[in-house]
């Protein structure tokens, strides 16, 4: 209590008083390291000779060695057309260096396979077991959705698969790829079609940091509470429920009554992140839009609420975090990505900054920035 902090420096604060027990220590003669994940608490400590350290337990590899959930293999050109309905063993694959060893595979990894003598003739695959099987919804248009790169067909086979096949499916990647309207076009069509339909409904819910810890301040219901944090979601269902591109906005009461009837019927349901923890939840196409915000901690309380027949879908870009304790290693997506690499319940992709298809602008930025 009687060590002495800098000016300025509030001593009765709990950062404060850590630092004070620090100081302490080290006129003990012993040497102290500081645990923080606060990064101005660290500099802090820093400023007055104590050793300060972020958490390690919970940090992934960097971004740049993380795994993506793509790789490309080359395959002998006879069997091309086999692979259409057989597949192939992992063990006939090449390095791209044309080497023999066949790349590593990773359980639901998919693979873009090129042919070793046909510049440009490629095929599409996911491992499953020691084999890569081709794509099974390769030409479906979800919700009338059609893909326009090899990154979006590999979403759309994650998202379209079933839950007893892939039940947690993660997606990570830039602004622009997709990932939200891919994730809600699928969820709709396993929602709505009567010979597709695999859940109850669509469970939406969008992490935000104030948000969350101060919902019970604001007015009015839960609907209420979370509207305006839900308006990413609703500029996606516009496009969804009117494909018009010219006449889409022409009536704004008549598109506003489409979105509203997605949740009147409970078609799909929001709800805020604190409500979902600690549920049970069945026969449900859950989507956390945004989840690089989550904690590894809440990440893993979500999962594990998963019962029987229910999808999860996480989607975020770790590059853009809001939570002012967590980073590209800490965060509760790219957690979940590295703890369940090659988890046979699990799909994963990263989308690439190239796959950005909202809008020239949107494809510099996320290349250039």
């Amino acid at each position: 209590m009687d060590e002495v902090l800098p000016d300025g420096w509030n001593p009765y604060s709990p950062e404060n008083r850590t630092l004070k027990v620090c100081l302490g220590l080290l006129a003990q003669g012993e040497k102290p390291i500081l645990i923080s994940r606060a990064a101005v608490t660290r500099i802090k400590a820093q400023m007055i000779q104590v050793s300060a350290e972020d958490f390690s337990a919970d940090q992934v590899t960097r971004e740049a060695a993380q795994y993506t959930g793509r790789c490309h293999a080359y395959i002998p050109e006879e069997r091309i057309e086999p692979f259409k309905t057989e597949g192939i063993d992992c063990a006939a694959l090449y390095h791209m260096d044309g080497g023999a060893a066949p790349p590593a595979p990773v359980q639901n990894q998919f693979f873009i396979l090129h042919s070793d003598q046909s510049v440009g003739r490629t095929v599409l695959g996911r491992c499953v077991g020691a084999r890569v099987v081709p794509l099974r919804y390769l030409s479906a248009q979800p919700y009338g959705i059609v893909a326009r790169n090899v990154g979006q067909r590999f979403m759309q086979e994650a998202l379209l698969l079933g839950a007893e096949q892939a039940p947690l499916v993660i997606i990570k990647g830039p602004a622009g790829t997709a990932k939200t309207f891919f994730a809600l076009a699928a969820g709709l069509h396993q929602v709505i079609e009567p010979t597709d339909k695999l859940y109850r409904r669509i469970l939406i819910s969008r992490p935000n940091v104030q948000f969350d810890q101060d919902i019970g301040f604001l007015p009015g219901d839960e609907k209420e509470k979370i509207a305006p944090y839900l308006r990413p979601i609703i500029d996606n269902l516009e496009i969804l429920a009117d494909r018009d591109e010219k006449a889409r906005y022409d009536d704004e009461r008549e598109l506003r009554g489409k979105i509203d009837e997605f949740f009147t019927r409970n078609l799909i349901v929001a709800e805020a992140m604190n409500y979902i923890r600690g549920r049970s939840l069945t026969k449900t196409y859950l989507m956390i839009d945004e989840a690089q915000n989550l904690t590894p901690r809440q990440v893993k309380g979500i999962i594990t609420r998963v019962g029987q027949g229910t999808k999860v879908v996480l989607l975020g870009d770790p590059q853009q975090i809001d939570h002012p304790l967590l980073d590209e290693r800490t965060n509760g997506l790219s957690y979940a990505a590295e703890k369940m690499k090659g988890s046979p319940l699990c799909v994963q992709l990263t989308m690439e900054s190239g796959e950005c298809e909202r809008s020239a602008l949107a494809l510099a930025a996320a290349e250039r920035m």
